[in-house]
């Protein structure tokens, strides 16, 4: 490859290739027909200590101020991850990299803990996550994001939370208990009906049938869902969208949002490579629409206009999900998080009150 090292096929990951770290003046360039790496690479956990954990988050594309993310990385491997990018900060690359090398933050609980209770915290929902799945298959052991829940149930802390991982039902009690009070929420992302398209897009990810029973078992338990249909890559995905709006609303979604595909960074070296392996006859059609959405360009950073996209195409997309939500979902909508409910820590009183 031009733009990335070629690997031997990587069974059950995402990416297929190792762009080189924009930010490392070295680069292993491996001589032809030697196989750097074995056909199969086995996760690895990092542990990172850093001094907070909320983030505020700057882009008014996404609706929440605060985010929180108790993993870096994700075994998931969605090929069109746009968290792929974080990861070359770190010294690593943003294909194979991103999906094996997992870091965790231990203290996470701790940390919120410690954050929304300092003096002066103002009190806004918070996302969990806005970076990387916080039900990714690590957390089955870890437990961060149950321990982050139980410290905002604790404090009365409104959360959104977002996953495509069915992981989420085993916290099902503690979200139920809060959406009771309007004090949670839960977006589950949803891709493609296609189960062989799912398999490749978003290798370690549960089957859309198995997330929209999460949907069905969420909605059941009285907490709110949302779906997204993220992203929607044209002639790839974006002929199902009314179809997955059908299904989420028949599951009890009570509303459906969509993201247009934009390939920042090293995510379009993942992805022209996944599509040139995978859909080598419709890789350029598909590539050619990508870039028509955004201007010329694979990737945009422009807000507003980056995650909806621009043009003729993007407005076809958007008047085939508007109708498709017309239809299904009529004037269903969100309920807003609470924010009233928050219980500050009783001040501590002085020696000579």
């Amino acid at each position: 490859m031009a733009d990335g090292r070629a690997i031997p096929p990587q069974r059950g990951r995402g990416a297929q290739c190792r762009p080189p770290n924009r930010f490392s003046k070295w680069h292993l360039q491996p001589e032809a027909g030697d196989d750097e790496l074995p056909s199969s690479l086995p996760t690895q956990l990092y542990e990172d200590v850093p001094r907070r954990i909320i983030n505020t988050v700057s882009s008014p594309d996404v609706g929440l101020e605060y985010s929180a993310n108790p993993y870096q990385g994700c075994e998931h491997g969605c090929v069109y991850c746009y968290a792929r990018n974080t990861h070359t900060y770190w010294g690593w690359d943003a294909g194979l990299d991103f999906e094996t090398r997992i870091i965790v933050k231990p203290h996470a609980a701790q940390l919120l803990e410690k954050e929304i209770t300092r003096p002066g915290y103002k009190v806004k929902p918070l996302m969990l996550s806005g970076n990387t799945d916080c039900y990714q298959p690590v957390e089955r052991k870890l437990r961060l994001t149950r321990a982050m829940l139980e410290v905002l149930w604790k404090y009365r802390h409104p959360v959104s939370v977002i996953t495509k991982n069915a992981l989420i039902l085993r916290d099902k009690d503690l979200l139920a208990s809060m959406a009771a009070l309007r004090l949670a929420n839960v977006t589950i992302s949803i891709t493609t009906l296609q189960e062989p398209l799912r398999r490749l897009l978003e290798p370690r990810t549960v089957s859309a049938s198995r997330r929209l029973a999460v949907v069905q078992q969420l909605t059941q338990a009285g907490i709110p869902v949302h779906v997204n249909i993220a992203p929607v890559v044209p002639f790839l995905n974006s002929e199902e969208i009314p179809e997955i709006v059908r299904q989420a609303a028949a599951a009890g979604a009570r509303s459906c949002s969509l993201i247009m595909v934009r390939l920042n960074g090293d995510v379009a070296v993942i992805f022209q490579d996944w599509l040139n392996r995978h859909f080598p006859q419709r890789a350029q059609r598909i590539l050619q629409a990508i870039s028509d959405l955004h201007g010329g360009s694979l990737g945009d950073h422009r807000f507003g206009l980056r995650m909806r996209g621009e043009g003729h195409l993007a407005d076809s997309i958007h008047d085939l999900f508007r109708l498709a939500c017309k239809k299904y979902l009529g004037e269903n909508c969100m309920p807003e998080l609470d924010c009233s409910q928050f219980r500050r820590p009783a001040a501590q009183g002085t020696l000579f009150a």
